[in-house]
């Protein structure tokens, strides 16, 4: 009996198999083919047709099917009848590896532009006064911003300030100027360093709202804490990208 049950389900375990395969096999196919078209590899924003990827990659058509399928539900790309598969959906780079304010990192792909919704001194929230360096209940200046690179929503900045620097920024032109570089003016120094948390959330109804993204899509959280040259602390951010429109980036290194 025992050699009965297992000559029965062997059919059904090896397809079971077999799929698993295949959908690793498009998983990782996906993978190359995304870093191919955020690199600007396919000119014109059109991927060479199925047979020729599967030639490329070595792949067989299933998986090709199942990859694109793949980064058609990210919205990376679609078919079109006549045309093929199309790129329809650019990301913009943000580096990791310098401390940059929004605009001075995508210079190079458009305008970057300001929708400022709330401006106004608050109490620190404990955890906020605890990073900032500041007493327990300290005045601080809360900045939310909507930022957009060529007209299309890209995040959406909660800034805290120190409210010593903060009650300069609110006479300055918040809408098209980095607060990065506001605060170099306003204090006379460079900023310094920055530290930072990266993770993946959920957009609240609230920021899929403001986004015009899809209510509960993955965002890309930035937090980051970022002081002037001196060390203080000046800037507390937590910024949420879209993750359909950036990819984040940096140079790492090694160091024994």
């Amino acid at each position: 009996m025992p050699a009965e049950r297992t000559a029965t389900h062997t059919v059904p375990v090896a397809a079971a198999r077999r799929r698993r395969l295949r959908a690793d096999q498009a998983r990782q196919l996906a993978d190359l083919l995304r870093h191919q078209i955020l690199a600007g590899g396919h000119p014109g924003g059109v991927l060479p047709l199925e047979g020729e990827l599967a030639d490329s990659y070595g792949a067989g058509r299933n998986t090709v099917r199942q990859a694109l399928d793949l980064l058609r539900g990210e919205g990376l790309v679609e078919r079109r009848p006549g045309v093929g598969t199309v790129v329809v959906c650019e990301k913009y780079p943000h580096g990791l590896d310098r401390l940059q304010g929004l605009a001075e990192t995508l210079n190079e792909h458009g305008r970057v532009t300001n929708e400022v919704r709330t401006v106004g001194p608050v109490h620190a929230p404990a955890p906020v006064a605890g990073r900032l360096g500041l007493p327990e209940h300290a005045d601080v200046l809360y900045i939310e911003r909507l930022r957009r690179l060529n007209g299309l929503p890209l995040s959406l900045d909660l800034t805290y300030v120190p409210m010593d620097i903060g009650a300069g920024l609110l006479g300055c032109d918040l809408e098209n100027t980095d607060v990065f570089r506001l605060l170099e003016q306003l204090t006379g120094q460079p900023l310094g360093h920055a530290e930072i948390t990266l993770e993946a959330v959920n957009a609240d109804a609230h920021s899929a709202a403001v986004l015009q993204a899809p209510r509960g899509a993955a965002v890309l959280m930035l937090e980051r804490l970022t002081h002037l040259g001196d060390g203080r602390p000046v800037d507390l951010e937590f910024i949420r990208f879209r993750g359909d429109r950036i990819t984040m980036s940096g140079l790492l290194r090694r160091c024994l």
